[in-house]
């Protein structure tokens, strides 16, 4: 079935070519980079326009296929600080071979940025009762919500209508043509698998080759999404305290798995009763001994990178290889005071979030729930401002709010929140119900969606990979294994593994079919599962 639009949006035709072609300027370490101007509404070309942020690396060799076109994710993330770190995302015969390409889409960092709040207004909503117990904390998160949608409003109104995924795809229609490529090549993590998909829908004889890792099935209602991602973290915290329990060190009094989580449950429960301080003293004022550092001396990961130096999905740190804007310390590298900010439950089960997106990462969720087990919160802190956008200084990159304001156009939110979160909480007792209420401001959003759940087929198009591994804690693999069936030329090929998104994450096997299929267009044997490593 073909996907269904709001009115206004059906007509898949792009709005016109991009006359001349981007005119390219150096701007360092090999990259070039462009803007792209483009109908703020597609349905009206000869109207507004808003100017999209391109970056490339082109390629080294001698037998350019043509442009690889990346996004990260989120919604939110940028792909022009994805596309930076382009040596460390796709492989060197992909760089021989393809320009690699990024964007920021419309809403997002360089491209006309949604800005909806201060930051100190952030700080407050963040800090807010994401899973409330009472009919006070329930009106404190209403009120909040409230008042991030007008917010947007005030700040963005204009924009809102025009943010959604339909849009971008027909920006993507728009980037291709200015590159000058005959048809796609993509390569889209998380959220860029819905983007993708989205593309091949609007445009099959478009497509070259789209690979779509961590996929989002977008005939899941947005409910249903919320609550497969949390029972997927929910999982991913079981996978760690099994390994966990194996280790020396390991924080947990509890012996079993079982035990190990309703510990971590346990510890929610005291952030929403008393808070913990995030400037490493215990709460009753003397110094906590999670002093940064792992038992046996070393210094703690709280790195936001993986232990081969390549950036996690998930983490919250620049692709560009640079120091993350919340990272914990000065730019000097001199450790940074929790500046008095204290870790509330919303922000504890965002640092717990946080680690859980990636294997590598696990060593740095022990010391946080060491450290967080006596009562000091710097490395929740840390762990919730990388996944929030949140800098040092205390100022915020818009990632967050452009996600919000993508996410409440892409589809129908709930009716009921209380509701759906209860039962989220049934799935998901840790994690259920702060991320069911994590899009509350949807239901107050001044703009309407611009896409309803419905399996996209792609009729026409070639050869579609998706990826999914089997243990991914934000799109869980029945997504990836919905995607693929409903495409009809879709090609499932999983991984045996833990972490978000698979591509360049240490798999020679997914690695080899992925580029395999970029370079020739051969896609892997349907549903071969490739084996997990270490």
């Amino acid at each position: 079935m073909a996907m269904v639009l709001a009115s206004g949006c059906a007509d898949p035709r792009p709005s016109g070519p991009v006359a001349g072609g981007p005119a390219w300027t150096d701007c360092g370490d090999g990259f070039e980079c462009t803007t792209l101007r483009v109908p703020l509404d597609h349905g009206a070309p000869g109207g507004e326009r808003v100017e999209l942020a391109v970056i490339r690396l082109p390629a080294r060799g001698g037998q350019r296929i043509g442009s690889l076109v990346l996004n990260p994710g989120g919604p939110g993330s940028s792909g022009v600080e994805y596309a930076r770190a382009a040596r460390i995302v796709v492989s060197e015969e992909i760089r021989e071979r393809f320009d690699v390409v990024g964007f920021d889409p419309r809403g997002v960092g360089g491209s006309a940025p949604v800005e909806c709040l201060g930051d100190e207004e952030l700080d407050t909503f963040f800090s807010l009762d994401a899973s409330p117990d009472s009919a006070a904390e329930r009106t404190d998160l209403e009120t909040g919500a409230r008042r991030f949608a007008e917010g947007c409003r005030r700040g963005a109104g204009r924009l809102l209508p025009y943010l959604g995924t339909v849009d971008v795809a027909r920006d993507l229609e728009l980037l291709r043509q200015a590159l000058g490529d005959q048809k796609l090549t993509y390569l889209g993590k998380s959220y860029g698998t819905f983007l993708g998909a989205v593309y091949a829908d609007m445009f099959p004889g478009r497509v070259r080759a789209l690979v779509l890792d961590g996929a989002l099935d977008p005939a899941a209602s947005r409910a249903r999404l919320n609550s497969d991602q949390a029972v997927g973290f929910e999982e991913a915290l079981r996978a760690y305290a099994a390994e966990c329990l194996r280790e020396a060190g390991c924080p947990f009094r509890s012996r079993d798995v079982d035990g190990a989580v309703a510990e971590v449950g346990r510890l929610l429960r005291r952030t929403d009763e008393r808070p913990l301080p995030g400037d490493g003293r215990r709460p009753d004022g003397r110094p906590s001994p999670g002093s940064g550092r792992r038992t046996d001396g070393r210094p703690s990961p709280g790195s936001g990178r993986r232990t081969d130096g390549r950036p996690s999905p998930g983490s919250g740190r620049r692709t560009d290889g640079r120091p993350s804007p919340g990272d914990g310390r000065h730019r000097d590298g001199r450790p940074l005071p929790g500046g008095g900010r204290e870790v509330t439950q919303a922000l504890a089960t965002l640092g717990l979030l946080t680690p859980l997106y990636d294997r590598e990462l696990w060593p740095e969720l022990t010391e946080t729930l060491r450290q967080a087990f006596h009562g000091d919160g710097r490395m929740l802190l840390h762990n919730a401002d990388q996944l929030i956008g949140r800098d040092e200084d205390g100022t915020y990159s818009n990632q967050s709010e452009a996600n919000m304001a993508i996410n409440c156009v892409d589809g129908t939110h709930p009716a009921d929140y209380e509701r759906e979160a209860a039962a989220s909480s049934a799935r998901a007792p840790r994690f259920g119900p702060s991320i069911m209420w994590s899009s509350l401001p949807c239901a107050y959003w001044p703009a309407p969606a611009t896409f309803d759940s419905h399996p996209l087929t792609a009729h026409g198009a070639p050869p579609i990979l998706v990826l999914g591994t089997r243990r991914d804690p934000a799109t869980p693999y029945r997504w990836a294994r919905a995607l693929a069936g409903e495409l009809e030329s879709g090609v499932l090929l999983g991984f045996e593994g833990d972490g978000h998104t698979a591509y360049f994450n240490g798999s020679p096997c997914v690695d080899g079919a992925v580029e395999r299929y970029l370079v020739t267009g051969a896609a892997p044997e349907d549903g071969t599962v490739c084996p997990g490593i270490g």
